[in-house]
């Protein structure tokens, strides 16, 4: 079972992503994370990514497919995996559905957690951190027992900067523009599946089990 999963900021996507890999055993593969291991062991591909990066240019597709196909070809991805941030555009989406026939392999299921912008604004922007014991609120889900003060050493709560409402509306229009094509393309290939993610957490889960254990039957909207 090979899933790529789509999540705006705010929507939950990484506790759903650790049920995924809970419930299925497969694990979670994120470009980011292989980009690192690949320089840190001095891979070929992490040398090349290494170079491009010190230069401070972008790494190309290639290279970032080339990990993919290393990745997904090991042992613990037999019985299969979970893309997270790739593909980001359709040349990308085109290169891994060819590369994944190179290797016998193939996208069971595009799963994307929709959730009202309204709502992500107002989970993300109402989000509080302690300074110095960085411990989490919320102003409107987790309240502090005293406004603005952390429970645990008294410390005045901070707004991060990407948390701020004009900064969390910038980050999802720019997800928006990321996967609005990337939506259409793998509905046409009819493995796209929307869950609505302003649920609860386990109402979530078992949307998804439901998507995945009924081999993709349901809604492809």
């Amino acid at each position: 079972m090979n899933v790529v999963l789509f999540g705006p900021p705010g929507s939950g996507k990484g506790t759903q992503a650790q049920f995924i890999v809970e419930r299925y055993s497969i694990p979670q593969i994120s470009t980011g994370d292989m980009l690192r291991a690949a320089v840190k062991a001095k891979s070929p591909l992490g040398v090349a990514a290494k170079s491009i990066m010190d230069a401070g240019g972008l790494v190309s597709d290639e290279i970032v497919l080339g990990l993919v196909k290393e990745r997904v070809s090991q042992d613990d991805c037999l019985a299969g995996f979970i893309l997270d941030g790739f593909p980001r555009t359709i040349p990308q989406a085109d290169a891994l559905i060819v590369m994944l026939a190179e290797v016998g392999k193939k996208i069971d299921f595009v799963i994307s957690l929709e959730v009202d912008n309204d709502e992500l604004i107002k989970r993300l922007s109402g989000r509080r951190t302690c300074p110095s014991c960085g411990k989490g609120f919320h102003v409107i889900y987790d309240k502090p027992e005293q406004e603005g003060v952390c429970n645990y050493c008294g410390t005045s709560l901070v707004q991060r900067d990407d948390d701020s409402e004009s900064t969390v509306i910038n980050r999802l229009k720019v997800y928006e523009q990321q996967t609005s094509a990337l939506k259409s393309y793998f509905k046409d290939l009819g493995v796209f599946y929307s869950v609505p993610g302003s649920g609860s957490i386990v109402e979530i889960q078992n949307q998804i089990a439901s998507i995945v254990d009924k081999g993709g039957f349901g809604d492809h909207s």
